[in-house]
């Protein structure tokens, strides 16, 4: 197929596409390295909890770091308990055969990883309520997860972001523990996720070679309706603006450090193959990305404001 102004139908790209995913995934297995959980959790730390077992009560100030930091890593963890649903969002879109089933197998072996590692480090440091995050994940897998905007080209430019957006967020919130343990487990995790987001990454681009105007109007979706795919966990809102606050996930970091460097890679701006559908959603695009920037600032602004105000209470 050469590239078009007309639409494709999913299942007509999916199978274009099967080549690309055969080559990346085999970049991926390359390049990949396995590790094991188990090897990043201070074992010797740990103690019963309160139960049947006849342990200690846990309380609130046995944790190790930050208010904050303690936040991002529950949201982090509770966004990992929520891979069956992710495996299945992605499921209907490529289906269960082939190189795509072969990929969407291994992503979620290697992000079931995550979840394991970081519940038992937080566990086992026994840095959060057991029985507040249990509550939280049966509360949150129960809801599950359902894109916002479905299909097969906005689900793979939605984790194009998301996967660098997730990685970001993991490497801040190791650094913002100051436990060197957390830091280190947190950054073999984010090493995951940037080797998944390069996995859907060069799909699109791809992508993109094959019907520049459809893929664009994807992205132009994904970037103005992001949510992090944890937004549904409860309370999230007040979490992310704490989060924010702390600068560990901000609007700034959002704009500059993920959405801005894969449009990079795609040449989103320095394309000359797009038709009327596609010029018309760049245009929106780089008005959406020029707002983020300036929303952007001005929480900078307010930020500055309210961190020069607590430094003047002493």
């Amino acid at each position: 197929m050469t590239a078009t102004t007309e639409t494709v139908s999913d299942g007509d790209l999916m199978r274009e596409l099967e080549p690309t995913v055969e080559t990346e995934l085999a970049r991926h297995l390359g390049m990949v390295r396995d590790w094991y959980p188990h090897e990043y959790v201070p074992w010797s730390e740990g103690e019963d909890f309160e139960g049947p077992l006849d342990g200690r009560e846990w309380t609130g100030d046995e944790t190790r770091f930050s208010d904050a930091a303690r936040t991002s890593l529950i949201i982090n963890l509770l966004t990992e308990d929520n891979l069956p649903s992710y495996h299945t969002e992605i499921a209907r879109n490529v289906g269960t055969d082939g190189a795509w089933a072969a990929w969407l197998g291994r992503w979620t072996a290697e992000e079931a990883r995550h979840g394991a590692a970081i519940r038992d480090y937080l566990l086992v440091t026994r840095s959060v309520d057991p029985r507040a995050l249990e509550d939280a994940r049966m509360r949150h897998m129960e809801s599950g997860f359902t894109a916002i905007n479905p299909g097969f080209l906005a689900g793979l430019t939605y984790v194009s972001f998301q996967e660098l957006a997730t990685r970001v967020s993991h490497r801040n919130t190791g650094a913002a523990t100051g436990d060197p343990i957390a830091e280190q487990l947190l950054a073999r995790v984010a090493l995951d996720e940037n080797l998944h987001m390069l996995f859907y990454r060069n799909v699109i681009a791809s992508a993109f070679e094959l019907t520049p105007d459809q893929t664009m109007e994807a992205v132009l979706a994904s970037v103005r309706d992001f949510a992090m795919p944890g937004h549904g966990i409860e309370g999230f809102g007040r979490m992310a603006v704490q989060i924010a606050v702390e600068g560990i996930y901000d609007l700034r970091l959002h704009r500059d450090d993920v959405v801005m460097p894969v449009l990079r890679a795609w040449k989103v701006f320095e394309r000359d193959d797009l038709g009327p559908v596609g010029e018309r959603a760049r245009d929106e695009l780089a008005a959406l990305v020029a707002d983020q920037d300036a929303q952007a600032t001005r929480f900078e602004e307010k930020r500055a404001a309210l961190q020069a105000r607590l430094a003047a209470r002493g």
